[in-house]
């Protein structure tokens, strides 16, 4: 596509905006960015060197003077936008930050979605992805946008995508080579409405494959197995409950790869030797076996790179053992699901910081989970109230409100007793307090080690 001169019209001025505009500066369109939030809010954006008819802060409610030819949407900007809405009316292409950065990029891409275990998953296969010697990335939904990432990628480069189902929603011609579905649960229901409307947006993963692609899913999840039959791809199943006869399953506590047609059983690594905790964490390891496989590294090549990881900030990140307490920071924890597979990770004794603002989402059965595995619950945040008629509906014992995330923090910490587990997986989003679960969970580790600092 020529772009020289193209009027192209971003929305939302957050990080992926930002990669997106300054690819299409590099391309020589007449780029123009438009965010509800003012100059001051926004990081960065001065150094896009774009001028006050190119920059256009504020609700800004329709396309008129503007008249772009190409409409680019960050993963945080809804679809009912009236400004969306308009340039759908008008015909005019509507694209994710995504396409944009992958139009022209010729590199194997591997794309990870899914409700839970995105990063974790993307972040393994990035570091399997190094052990091919090839040029490679890790961007996306990971907290890098794509944009800013492809630059200069050939054809033996590998692309190792995390995809919301945000930046999934309008994509185009976007292939993904190694597509990954983890798993489905309600999450986002707040912007999809619907179940129905959420899987059709995960499934957009698979939107633009070929028989020659590889298709990765869950057979473990009805609604991601279920998905195969509808594949142009080829498919290969992880189980970590089934043995499967054809694709990676556990036999006999050995995650192993299986094929029935040639009669064989590979054994990969045995449960054992991961140092991810969690029967949740055997589906990203699965998958992303599958994944490295499929860019060409040995069993014994993967083997060793799984045995090495040791997994992802926030995400049931080790924080350290003080006085006899484990400390577990789970911010990525932000719905119901998350959560869940967090406290099953643990036999210990729990006491679970949670709360802040809910995705729409029920909290009865999580709470069930809660009254079988935490001895105290600590409630913060916009749902607190919320979680706090879930918890005592479902027979919770022991509730205790926090003012602030801080007090929540040392109320945790007062009822923790040596050999207790402190579990930050808040089953919500960050945003009534914090810019993002990272800030969140950077505050945790910190008044942690602060608390344990003070002189006695």
């Amino acid at each position: 596509m020529d772009w020289i001169n193209k009027r192209v019209l971003v929305i939302g001025a957050g990080l992926s905006g930002q990669a997106a505009v300054q690819k299409l500066q590099r391309l020589g369109a007449e780029v123009f960015l438009t965010d509800s939030k003012s100059i001051e809010q926004l990081a960065g954006v001065e150094e896009l060197g774009l001028d006050q008819v190119h920059l256009l802060l504020g609700n800004i409610t329709e396309l008129k003077g503007i008249n772009p030819e190409l409409v680019v949407l960050s993963p945080g900007v809804s679809p009912r936008l009236s400004l969306v809405q308009d340039a759908i009316s008008q015909n005019v292409t509507v694209w994710s930050e995504v396409e944009l950065a992958m139009h022209d990029c010729p590199a194997l891409c591997v794309g990870v979605t899914g409700t839970n275990g995105k990063t974790t998953t993307t972040s393994l296969i990035g570091e399997l992805a190094k052990r091919t010697g090839l040029p490679s990335i890790v961007a996306g939904n990971i907290g890098v946008a794509l944009s800013g990432q492809v630059k200069g990628l050939g054809e033996n480069s590998i692309v190792v995508a995390e995809l919301s189902s945000f930046q999934l929603e309008f994509i185009d011609k976007f292939r993904v080579h190694v597509a990954i579905l983890l798993n489905l649960t309600p999450d986002h229901l707040d912007r999809h409405g619907t179940m129905e409307a959420y899987l059709a947006a995960k499934a957009q993963i698979f939107k633009n494959q070929t028989s020659t692609d590889l298709a990765i899913l869950n057979w473990d999840d009805p609604l991601v197995r279920d998905l195969g039959s509808e594949l142009k791809s080829r498919v290969l199943y992880f189980s970590p409950t089934t043995f499967l006869q054809d694709g990676i399953s556990l036999w006999h506590d050995q995650i192993v790869y299986a094929e029935k047609e040639k009669r064989t059983m590979i054994p990969i690594i045995a449960r054992k030797e991961l140092q991810l905790r969690g029967a949740h964490n055997l589906e990203n390891v699965m998958a992303a076996a599958a994944a490295a496989r499929a860019f060409g590294l040995s069993w014994t090549e993967i083997a060793e790179g799984l045995r090495q990881f040791k997994g992802v900030e926030h995400r049931e990140e080790i924080v350290g053992t003080f006085e006899g307490i484990l400390f577990v920071n789970d911010s990525k924890g932000t719905n119901t699901d998350a959560a869940t597979k967090a406290l099953l990770a643990f036999d210990e004794p729990l006491v679970l910081i949670a709360g802040g603002k809910n995705k729409g989402l029920d909290f009865h059965d999580f709470m069930k989970v809660v009254r079988d595995k935490v001895k105290s619950l600590i409630l913060l945040g916009l749902a607190a109230d919320e979680m706090e008629q879930a918890a005592r509906d479902e027979g919770v014992h022991t509730i205790i409100r926090a003012s602030t995330f801080e007090d929540g923090v040392e109320k945790a910490i007062a009822e923790a007793i040596s050999g207790d587990v402190v579990l930050l997986s808040p089953a919500c989003t960050s945003w009534d307090m914090f810019k993002s679960y990272e800030e969140r969970g950077e505050l945790f580790k910190e008044l942690v080690r602060r608390h344990y600092s003070k002189p006695i």
